[in-house]
This record gives structure tokens, sequence and C-alpha cells, in this order.
């Protein structure tokens, strides 16, 4: 068998990489060449002890610079177009206000990052970045210095199906499933698959995140979670060990507020029997880059609430429920001011079923949510916003411009559009051959291997 590529793998955090370690030895029996992206002091350590090809973005970016003028002009050297959309993602994860300060990292990422290449390519070593789909400057400088060198990038991402991924080639955009085209055969694991989902009624939760899906108090007391503050507070402030998450009192101080903010939100909660008939709006993770790259026109959440609340059809009410794995974080005082203002708008309790919430809808608004596919399974007219895998299926009601939005609910409540058990199905046959089995960052032995495989047939399609 010949020589694959080098895989590089980017990793920004400990936990990222005791996955992305056992991956590279199974890349090696693959015959692939492994070496590692590190922006995470811990991980880079970590590799080296292991023997792994790896590079230490911190080191390789050198000391800090306040030379603007030196950073724009390698931002521009990079075609890093429409910089303030690539800068938001860590703006609002990190609540880092200073653009300079942004650029100046960008900047330093993107001189890390083509140095690291062009120690890999040396002796015509051919290599194909892998990454995590995802927002941060780390994971956006490395893609686009692949890409001016003309190297592949995977992105990585969990599917719709549980234990199985999306990989994506050269494009931070949602996965285009064809709409029109019919599989070959249905495959038995599929269909068991949407079976068990409704019968189970249960969302699908990436093992990797499985964490989130707890209310914000209890992540708050949870002593691993205290464990981890305390020592990223040694390594930062004793040691001077550098992370790509450092923020470490934004990122506590932001669970403390949720943990805040959740309980000051219960009282407004309305039970689903008690609610009249309505359009659903699933809040997805706010800060998401399937919001702040994919479709960032609609970031802003609660101001497409309050829209909704406007112009939703007179019998219908609006109901919102906060994203399971981040209760606490829509901004309070904005959605009880909505509250106040608007007597058409409730708010679902956060562990209430979102299939039973989906039955009930008269109709489900997504920008881009998973709970827009689920709300397919279910027969619910689906009208989409964004940047979504399932935007092209026929059953969909797809909206390009916000002000089509009441037009089209008020049509889709109506008379909803015919639900086609068999083409549904069709349709997400189509989706299942798209994704590959294997979850991100579970390192148990069997995972690492069914990922490998999955990730060498992105990369050797001929073999597969």
């Amino acid at each position: 068998m010949a020589r694959g590529p080098v895989v590089v793998i980017s990793t920004l955090a400990e936990y990222q990489t005791r996955f992305w370690a056992p991956v590279g030895v199974e890349l090696r029996r693959h015959r692939f060449d492994v070496a590692y992206l590190c922006f995470d002091d811990p991980s880079f350590d970590e590799l080296r002890r292991h023997g792994f090809e790896a590079y230490n973005m911190f080191s390789l970016s050198g000391p800090a610079s306040g030379d603007d003028t030196e950073s724009d002009r390698v931002i521009e050297r990079y075609g890093v177009t429409r910089l303030n959309l690539w800068l938001s993602h860590e703006r609002l994860a990190f609540g880092v206000r200073d653009t300079r300060i942004l650029s100046r990292r960008l900047a330093a990422y993107l001189r890390a990052a083509e140095l690291a290449f062009e120690r890999i390519a040396a002796a015509d070593r051919a290599p194909v970045l892998v990454q995590e789909l995802g927002g941060f400057l780390s994971v956006i400088a490395a893609y686009h210095v692949a890409r001016a060198r003309d190297i592949d990038n995977w992105f990585i991402e969990p599917a719709f199906f549980r234990a199985r991924l999306f990989f994506t080639r050269n494009s931070f955009a949602a996965p285009a499933i064809a709409a029109d085209e019919r599989p070959v055969r249905r495959v038995a694991a599929m269909e068991a698959y949407l079976a068990q989902t409704l019968a189970n009624g249960a969302i699908v939760i990436p093992q990797k995140d499985r964490h989130h899906y707890r209310g914000a108090g209890s992540k708050v007391l949870d002593p691993r979670n205290v464990r981890r503050l305390v020592r990223k507070v040694v390594d930062k402030y004793a040691l001077g060990r550098r992370r790509e998450f450092d923020h470490i009192w934004q990122y506590a101080s932001g669970h403390l507020q949720m943990a805040v903010n959740s309980w000051r939100l219960r009282p407004a909660y309305t039970r689903l029997d008690a609610a009249g008939p309505f359009v659903y709006f699933p809040f997805h993770v706010p800060g998401d880059v399937a919001l702040t790259l994919r479709s960032p026109e609609y970031l802003d959440q609660l101001g497409l609430v309050e829209f909704l609340a406007r112009t939703v059809p007179a019998a219908l009410q609006v109901a919102v429920k906060e994203h399971p794995a981040q209760v606490g974080a829509v901004e309070v005082r904005r959605l009880q001011g909505l509250l106040r203002r608007y007597d058409n708008v409730i708010v679902l309790p956060p562990e209430t079923n979102n299939f039973e919430v989906l039955r009930r809808a008269k109709a489900v608004v997504s920008v881009n949510s998973k709970s827009g596919a689920e709300a397919l399974l279910v027969g619910t007219p689906v009208v989409v916003l964004g940047d979504a895998f399932y935007r092209s299926y026929r059953g969909v009601s797809p909206v390009s411009r916000l002000a089509e939005l009441p037009d089209v609910l008020r049509r889709v409540t109506a008379r909803p559009p015919e639900h086609d058990p068999g083409l549904l199905r069709d349709y997400f046959q189509q989706v299942w051959d798209r994704t590959r089995p294997g979850e991100l960052y579970v390192p148990a032995p069997e995972n690492v291997r069914v990922f490998t495989e999955s990730l060498v047939a992105a990369l050797r399609p001929e073999a597969a």
C-alpha cells in the first residue's frame, strides 16, 4: 500500500489531544505520516513525549507584536476578507472587545501556520489538514494558510445521526445534500435509527458534549470543573503555560451568570400542556459557529423572536425553549422584556422533551438547528432561515430574506406541505450516505479505530 499524505491535525486543548494522539497511532498503521498543530502548551508537551511530530503554535508565532501594520499585511497576504466576520466568533466566545487584539492574534497564528506547513511540506511531503469545525482564530488561521498553499482542509462535525460525522472539504458551509437524487438503497441501520428516534423521542447528543446537557448550577458545582479551573489558574499564572482557551475568568463568570439566569427565568416558564397553538423557535447555542460563521445574519436570536412576535399569524403564539446544552445562556433581561411587551410569546421549560414540542407545534422556525430535521420526522412544517444541511429537502420551506418569513409562515400554518414518509426516508438515506461512523473526542479504543477508518475513507475515497 502506498503511503498517504501527512495528516496535519490541529488540537486546541488537552481533551482533544487525548483523542487525537491514539488516532495518530492508528493513522500510522494505515501508512500515513502524522503531524500536529498545537494551540495548547500541555498538548504539545504530551505529543512530543510520545514521539509525535508536533508544532507549538505559540512558539512559532513569536512574541506578540504591537505592529498593526505588519499584522494587516499578513492578513491581507492570505486573502482574509470580511475580517470582522472571521473575528466575530472569538469576540463573542472570549468577550474580547478590542479588534486590534484579535487581528494581531489572527496574524500571529497565520505566521505560525505558515512556518509549520513549510516544515511539514519539506522533503516533498504532501500535507492534508484535519480539524474539528470551529470559529476560533486558530482554526481559521490554519484553514486560510492551508488553502493558500493548495492544501485540502477537512472539517469534521457531528451529524444528525448519533455516532456519525460529517466530513466536509474546504468549506465552513453546512454539508450540501442534493435535493432530488434518490438513494441507491435504504440501509436497515438508517431505517432502524429513525424508527427508534421517533419511538424514544431522544435528541442527538454527541458524546463529547454530554456533560453540557444539564442544569447550569450543577456545572458550577461539579467538583471536576472546580479542579480544572484550579489547574488552569496554576498553569497560567504560576507556570506560564499557554492555552487557546485561557480566558479563565470570563469562562467561569459566564457559567456563574448562566446559573443565575436560569434561576431568574424559571418563574416565566409555561408548561407545554398550558400552551395554546404555537409556532416553535428552538434557541440555538448562542455564539456557536453555526450562527457566527454559517448564518451570521441570525446571530441575534432574541431579535428574531421579537420579529416573530410582531408578524406571526394572530391565532398563534411564539414558543421558545433554551438549548438544553446552554440553559441560562439567553439574555434574561431582554427575554423578560419581550415577555412584558408581547403576550403571544411563551418560554417552555428547558427540560421539556423536544419531540413533544415538535409534535404540538403548528410550524417550526429554525436557522439551522437539528430540531428542524427532527420536526420533519414527525411531519411538522419546517421553515428554515439559514445554512442548514436539510435546507434543500423539498418538504422544507426555505426563506431567503427575513421579510419573506411572515408570508411563508402564514402559508405553511394554513396549509401544511404534504408529508411523504417515503420521500423523507429517501432523503435521510442520502444524509446517512454523506456521513461516516465515529465520535469526536471519545478516546475509547473501539471508537478511535472506527473514527480513523472513517477519516481514512474520506482521505482515500478510492479505497473505501
